[in-house]
C-alpha cells in the first residue's frame, strides 16, 4: 500500500487532503489573503505618504521663488517635517529648516533642528549634513572646544562621507588659531590631497603656504645619506647643520700612503 501511495502524482495527493480538509483549507487561505490584503494597503500608504511628502516639499520651494510670496520658508520647511515624520522628504525638510535658521543667522534654532534631525533619523544618508551642522553651529558661536569635537565625530565616524573635506578644513582652520600648527598642516594636508582641483583643495594649498613661512619647521624634511656609501639615508631638516657645508672644509682630500699624486704625463709617441 504504502509503494502504491507513493505512486501517486503529487497534484492528486494534494487534491486529496484538500478535499478530506476543505473548512481548514478555507480557513488558511482566507487569513493569508487578509494578509495580503493588509500588506498591500500599508505599502500603497506609505507610497503615497511619501508622494505626498515630496509634493509638499516642492510647494515650499515653489513659494520662495515666487515673487512677493509671504512664506517663512523655516517655518514652512518644519510644518511638511511633522506632518510627514517618517517619509524621507520629511527628513529632508528638518535638515532644510535647520539650514534655513542658520543662514539666517538663528545659529542656536539651527542647532536645535539639526540635533533633533540626528535624533529622529540616526539612519539618514544625510546624517553627516547634521553632524556638520552641529558643528559649524557651535564654531560661528565660539565654542571652540565643542566645535572641534564635533568635528572630529564626523571625521572619526564617517570617513567617506562627501562632507569630510569641510569637515578637516574647519579643523585644520581652528588648530591653526590654537597654535596647534602640526596638526592644522595635517587636517589642510588630507583636504588638499582629496580634493586637488576643488576651491576648498585650493585654499587649503594657500593655508599649507602661509604655515610653512610662518612655521619653517613645519617643511618637508629632506633625506641625505650618512655614514658613507652604502649606508640608509637619514631624515635631515633643511637647518640641520649636518646639512650646511663648512667653510673650513679642506677643498681635496689627503691621499693615502703610497698612492701617486703626480700629475698625469701625456704618452710618448
Amino acid at each position: 500500500m504504502e509503494s502504491e501511495a507513493a505512486q501517486i502524482p503529487l497534484w492528486q495527493q494534494a487534491w486529496a487532503w484538500l478535499e478530506a480538509n476543505k473548512k481548514q483549507a478555507l480557513w488558511g487561505g482566507g487569513a493569508v489573503l487578509v494578509v495580503c490584503v493588509v500588506v498591500a494597503f500599508v505599502v500603497y500608504q506609505r507610497s503615497e505618504s511619501q508622494v505626498a511628502a515630496s509634493e509638499a516639499l516642492s510647494n515650499v520651494s515653489v513659494l520662495q521663488m515666487i515673487s512677493g510670496a509671504p512664506v517663512d520658508p523655516a517655518s514652512a520647511y518644519l510644518k511638511v517635517a511633522m506632518a510627514y515624520p517618517n517619509s524621507g522628504a520629511g527628513a529632508r525638510a528638518l535638515l532644510f529648516a535647520a539650514g534655513t535658521y542658520f543662514v539666517d543667522g538663528k545659529y542656536a534654532e539651527a542647532k536645535a533642528e539639526f540635533d533633533r534631525f540626528i535624533r529622529e533619523h540616526s539612519d539618514s544618508p544625510f546624517l553627516a549634513e547634521a553632524l556638520l551642522g552641529v558643528a559649524s553651529c557651535l564654531d560661528v558661536q565660539g565654542k571652540t572646544d565643542e566645535a572641534i569635537a564635533a568635528y572630529r565625530d564626523v571625521v572619526d565616524h564617517h570617513p567617506v562621507d562627501q562632507v569630510l573635506p569641510e569637515a578637516r578644513f574647519a579643523l585644520g582652520r581652528l588648530y591653526e588659531a590654537q597654535g596647534k600648527p602640526e596638526l592644522a598642516r595635517n587636517m589642510f594636508e588630507e583636504v588638499e590631497r582629496s580634493n586637488p582641483y576643488g576651491s576648498l583643495g585650493s585654499e587649503a594649498g594657500m593655508r599649507l603656504e602661509e604655515l610653512r613661512l610662518k612655521y619653517p619647521n613645519l617643511a618637508a624634511p629632506i633625506a641625505a645619506p650618512v655614514g658613507g656609501p652604502g649606508a640608509a639615508p637619514t631624515l635631515l631638516s633643511p637647518s640641520s647643520p649636518a646639512n650646511t657645508p663648512s667653510p673650513a672644509a679642506p677643498k681635496a682630500a689627503a691621499a693615502a700612503p703610497g698612492t701617486n699624486t703626480a700629475p698625469l704625463q701625456p704618452a710618448r709617441k
